[in-house]
């Protein structure tokens, strides 16, 4: 059945009174689709450096990938990394029963408008009219996100974004929201990429098992067994860490080509007090906040020393990642924005002893990986199909989940 329209205004209001899977919550949209079709998606994707809007088109039935489309970004207005910078802020103060506070709606609506600016000179680039697309999928920026774990039995994540104004603004209908039922279910509500990087593997006909490694602000791992089955959980602290380094102590965003991390001396002592955090002693599915490990302990570091030993911190917390898996991998191939830095690479394949391998190697496009992985996942919610599975996010059993706009 094709998803009209109407179908889908008819959707949003039984979802206004239903929700998704019955539990009441306003703005889920699982329309039935009786025959699986191909869509044509756009995905979004702001990451925790703040560094701009990642855009990707995703051909996709759902299951598989059939057709990659046009990829690009948009860099972040200074205006708007500042605005988000106080959001975060102001999240990292929240308690339980806090009032939302006031930065939340301003940097919401700033990053809508980013999207919409970057999704228009996008689609004119592309020559991709409104009708070209059947969804968008998209996340918004994340400023808080508190799993359930020790001592905080329920979890909480927050994504900044107005997605009714992106949906409006770009005539397409948009799915956000996609982590909130998971987390309602008691699951991490992260990573949600696993299901994608399961599609890649078999896209690229790559031989499972294989392991692949996403190295954003926080790094995560997905294994795609031999099975079939997903095992996914962040290994800990991947660039954010390094690039606030760098932001704090100079005018650059991050340590360009890994040239203060080579300059300077692992110090094993700090390397081994980040390495105690009783985030490492926890088996997965687990997930991170950016902001969970902090630069305290290499405040008295020269720059380079720091950047050596955060490096280091991010080769031996993946390395550790992976002797948790429940089976050896035939290669990690690795994906995200640290992918560029060669000496979290050259770490990376100092410890690891398997093939590590960047996204281009095996023919992905290491920049638009995320993008494309929440198209993919807005096509998945458009089918009512899960996003996310106990082995990747602990929940319960799989889930579907998303919230729906209309233009």
């Amino acid at each position: 059945m094709q998803v009209t329209d109407r179908s889908l205004e008819r959707a949003a209001v039984a979802a206004n009174e239903v929700g998704a899977h019955g539990h009441g919550r306003a703005g889920y949209f699982a329309p039935a689709v009786a025959v699986k079709r191909t869509m044509r998606v756009l995905g979004f994707m702001t990451g925790t450096s703040l560094d701009a809007v990642d855009m990707a088109v995703l051909e996709t039935d759902g299951e598989e990938i059939t057709g990659l489309g046009p990829a690009g970004e948009k860099r972040l207005d200074d205006g708007v990394r500042a605005l988000l910078a106080a959001a975060i802020a102001d999240a990292l103060k929240l308690k339980a029963g806090d009032p939302t506070p006031e930065s939340f709606a301003a940097a919401a609506a700033a990053v809508a408008a980013e999207h919409v600016a970057a999704g228009e000179a996008f689609m004119a680039e592309h020559r991709l009219l409104p009708s070209d697309l059947d969804v968008i999928g998209l996340q918004g920026q994340t400023v808080l996100h508190a799993p359930p774990g020790p001592g905080r039995p329920a979890g909480r994540t927050i994504q900044l974004i107005d997605a009714p104004a992106v949906a409006a603004g770009l005539g397409v209908p948009v799915v956000y929201g996609l982590r909130q039922d998971d987390i309602a279910a008691g699951g991490q509500g992260a990573p949600l990429a696993p299901v994608y990087h399961a599609a890649l593997v078999r896209f690229s006909n790559l031989h499972p098992p294989t392991a692949v490694l996403n190295l954003g602000g926080v790094a995560n791992l997905t294994l795609v067994r031999s099975d079939g089955e997903l095992e996914a959980f962040d290994t800990g602290p991947g660039v954010g860490l390094i690039d606030q380094l760098v932001q704090e102590r100079s005018d650059g965003r991050m340590d360009e080509n890994g040239a203060l991390a080579r300059a300077g001396i692992v110090q094993e002592r700090i390397l081994n007090a980040y390495l105690s955090h009783a985030y490492f002693q926890r088996r997965g599915p687990k997930s991170l906040d950016r902001y969970d490990f902090r630069l305290d302990k290499v405040v008295s570091l020269s720059t380079e020393n720091a950047a050596a030993t955060l490096v280091a911190l991010t080769a031996e917390a993946v390395w550790r990642g992976l002797q948790a898996c429940s089976e050896v991998p035939l290669r990690l191939v690795v994906t995200g924005g640290g992918r560029r830095n060669p000496a979290i690479m050259d770490a990376i394949r100092e410890r690891v002893a398997l093939p590590v391998l960047t996204a281009e190697e095996v023919h992905w496009r290491g920049d638009s990986v995320e993008a494309e992985a929440f198209a993919f996942l807005a096509a998945r919610a458009m089918l009512n199909l899960p996003i996310s599975f106990p082995g990747t996010t602990g929940a319960p059993q799989p889930l579907s989940g998303g919230r729906f706009a209309l233009p």
